[in-house]
């Protein structure tokens, strides 16, 4: 519960308004539910057996309009603490969504996506029901109790101290069975993650899964999943059906001996008959917060599980932030160099890239080539600070990119991945995504280049069309097209292109790489491809495998001298060009 307390206390606080007057009306709603029993007392000793009419009319209008009273402040309680937790959440969710958005690279590369979503949803509502119920329930059955308490023992200690002896071992069970909840509520959030990811994989890899007809194989995973969420929540359950019949029974007997010894002091002439039944009607009132109080418990135990992993989020800190002090860059010269850089991923004893060391010039192309997994596109993320590096530097016009502002730097990149990714939206609102004040002609105009205007305005709304989740509607090689238009909207002095051509057919590309090459003009340029005919017109090639530069140079000294560029060529273009040189001979 102390994780509780300590988060929700900075949570809570822009809202103490609302807290005291939801507070207040919980004192007063209490306080009325305390004097009907006093009133009813009166009534029996003075109306009934005293047969004083105006004692009996007074306290039914006094009971009507207490009645009347409580009714409006439960609606404003109700009201003020329900606006607290759905605010609350609000804040919690916002908070919790754009932290998740400014983690590194680092920390997405080991998250599933399912726990995350599980986290953002199923603990902060959680959390959200503890706030609008929890609560203030704790809050009422405190002041219940308390109030209850003073009130048995000013009117009899000896039968207050007998009616309440069953109370102590129900706290004592209650108290236990908060920690054993909280723990079971743990366990049911990280299986409810699970069963997320699995689901969040299984409806992303549907083709995957069906064109390798694994459908048995993916139930079966689930199917996995969904037990051990059904075995935990069953053991909750069960941990909760053991206590909740027991709180009854203490209750129960707290009224047996009420009735039984109070009855003898009746007899005795100890004890007034409205006494005995004011007496019973407190200890009455009271057993609906004790029974309540299991339940409350219950809320509170999912709260702190859900809290908990919340906080394993929020505590977490970026690996890659913006220092105190960045230096905030001017329009960028296109200027890059690598010193001296190596880099791993994190977790890993194996570099992913050794002794990178290379210029690139303003306005020049540069490409890499390598077999797979030989750290190309490791080498371009460390260009926009996605990761750091081990060791050496990564300059850009002269100053190290851990230097500078974050936003500023990557604003002047253009980037298209090797896997696009478009959004649930229009085409125009994908292809303006990092430039949201683009107009429409700047838009078009960046579809024109990207050889992607003519199959837009083949599309049922043209650039109004929505494509579908991550952009399944369209083809591979349109959704490359999208994402190029994308990165030359925001006209970046640096251009990145991870194997940004490999979804198109030789035709497409073609356009494509003319089109780039006017595009290209005036930027630094870095270009990730397997086709030697995208980089052969490169300023610098660079040529990697397993993490570091075995070859460097233009295309005519690489061919020239053995090594890994001229097997690739071979195996790709020469005897292309030399059929291409015999036909022209012809």
């Amino acid at each position: 519960m102390d994780i509780l307390i300590k988060h929700l206390r900075p949570l809570l606080a822009p809202y103490w308004k609302q807290i005291w007057i939801t507070m207040l009306t919980l004192l007063l709603i209490t306080g009325a539910r305390l004097v009907i029993p006093e009133i009813i007392r009166t009534l029996i000793d003075v109306g009934l057996v005293q047969k004083n009419t105006e004692i009996l009319m007074r306290s039914a209008i006094w009971i009507l309009l207490i009645g009347v009273a409580r009714a409006a402040l439960i609606f404003l309680q109700r009201y003020t603490s329900q606006w607290i937790a759905q605010r609350t959440a609000f804040d919690l969710r916002n908070r919790l969504y754009d932290h998740i958005q400014r983690l590194s690279f680092t920390y997405h590369d080991k998250s599933q996506t399912g726990q995350l979503i599980s986290r953002c949803i199923e603990d902060v509502s959680s959390t959200n029901e503890f706030l609008g119920n929890g609560i203030f329930e704790i809050t009422q059955i405190v002041l219940l109790i308390g109030g209850i308490t003073i009130l048995l023992f000013s009117t009899n200690w000896l039968l207050a101290i007998v009616a309440l002896l069953p109370m102590v071992p129900l706290l004592l069970m209650t108290s236990r069975f908060g920690v054993r909840i909280s723990k079971l509520f743990l366990q049911i959030d990280q299986a409810m993650g699970e069963l997320s990811a699995r689901l969040q994989e299984n409806v992303t890899g549907a083709q995957v899964v069906k064109a390798f007809a694994r459908e048995p194989y993916e139930i079966e995973r689930f199917d996995y999943a969904n037990r051990r969420l059904y075995d935990t929540r069953l053991e909750t359950f069960s941990e909760f059906a053991r206590v909740f019949p027991t709180t009854n029974l203490l209750v129960t007997l707290g009224t047996i001996f009420i009735l039984f010894f109070g009855g003898f002091m009746v007899l005795r002439g100890e004890l007034t008959i409205g006494e005995l039944v004011a007496f019973n009607a407190y200890l009455l009132i009271m057993a609906q917060p004790a029974q309540q109080l299991t339940w409350v418990v219950n809320m509170g135990g999912e709260a702190v599980a859900g809290m908990q992993r919340i906080f394993e989020i929020l505590d977490t800190k970026p690996d890659i932030e913006t220092p105190e002090n960045a230096s905030v860059l001017p329009e960028l010269t296109g200027r890059v160099e690598f010193k001296n850089v190596s880099f791993r991923y994190a977790g890993e004893e194996q570099y992913a890239l050794e002794d990178i060391d290379f210029t690139a010039e303003p306005d020049q192309v540069i490409a890499l080539i390598g077999p797979t997994g030989s750290g190309k596109t490791s080498l371009i993320n460390l260009i926009p600070r996605f990761y750091d590096v081990a060791a050496g530097e990564v300059l850009i016009d002269g100053q190290d990119v851990r230097s500078l502002d974050l936003p500023t730097l990557r604003r002047q990149i253009g980037i298209v991945l090797q896997t696009s990714l478009l959004f649930s939206d229009s085409v125009a609102e994908n292809i303006a995504f990092g430039r949201e004040s683009a107009t429409d002609e700047e838009i078009v105009a960046a579809a024109r280049v990207a050889q992607a205007d003519k199959f837009i305005r083949e599309l049922p709304d043209d650039y109004s069309t929505i494509v579908g989740e991550r952009g399944i509607t369209l083809s591979g090689g349109q959704r490359q097209r999208v994402a190029i238009a994308r990165a030359l909207l925001m006209n970046p002095r640096i251009l990145i292109l991870d194997d940004s051509t490999s979804s198109v057919d030789t035709e497409t590309e073609h356009l494509i790489q003319e089109a780039l090459a006017e595009l290209m003009e005036g930027r630094t340029t870095f270009v990730i491809a397997h086709r030697l005919s995208t980089v052969k017109r490169a300023d610098l090639i660079l040529v990697l495998d397993r993490g570091r530069i075995v070859q460097r140079g233009k295309h005519e000294e690489l061919v020239a001298f053995d090594g890994l560029y001229k097997e690739i060529y071979d195996l790709q273009l020469k005897d292309q060009e030399e059929f291409a040189g015999i036909t022209q001979s012809n």
